[in-house]
C-alpha cells in the first residue's frame, strides 16, 4: 500500500466516525441481493427528539443503536445500479424520504459501494 493510499484510508476511517444528525424523514438499511443482482434499500420512519436522538414512538425513550429498532418499515426499493436507486429515491418519490443533504450524499456513496459489491460478487456492509 502506498503512502497516499494509507493516508486516504486513514482519512476515510476518521470521517466515518463523525457525528451525522438523524434525518427526520427516516433512515435506510441497504443490502445487496446477489442472487437477484439487485441493490436493495429498506426505508424506515423515525421519530427524532429535540436532542437529535431516535426515540421509540411508543415509550418516548431513546433507542439503542444495538437494539432492534421499533420503527415501522415504510418502503422497500430495488435497483440494478446506484444511479437507478438514486433516481427512484430523489426524483420519483412524491414525499421526500431524505431531507438532509449530508444524508443524500451518504446514501449516494453507499449505493456506489453496494453497486461495486454487486458487480464484483463481494460482500457489502453498510458504513
Amino acid at each position: 500500500m502506498s503512502d497516499w493510499q494509507a493516508q486516504a484510508l486513514h482519512l476515510d476511517q476518521q470521517l466515518s466516525k463523525r457525528h451525522i444528525p438523524l434525518d427526520p424523514a427516516g433512515y435506510f438499511i441497504i443490502y445487496v441481493d446477489h442472487q437477484e443482482k439487485l441493490i436493495c434499500a429498506r426505508h424506515f420512519l423515525v421519530t427524532v427528539n429535540e436532542r437529535g436522538l431516535a426515540i421509540d414512538p411508543t415509550t418516548g425513550k431513546p433507542i439503542s443503536a444495538k437494539a432492534p429498532a421499533p420503527n415501522p418499515l415504510n418502503k422497500v426499493f430495488q435497483a440494478r445500479t446506484a444511479k437507478e436507486m438514486c433516481v427512484h429515491l430523489f426524483e420519483q418519490e412524491d414525499q421526500p424520504l431524505v431531507t438532509y443533504f449530508n444524508h443524500a450524499a451518504y446514501l449516494g456513496r453507499e449505493f456506489q459501494r453496494a453497486e461495486y459489491a454487486l458487480l464484483h460478487g463481494t460482500e457489502y456492509i453498510q458504513d
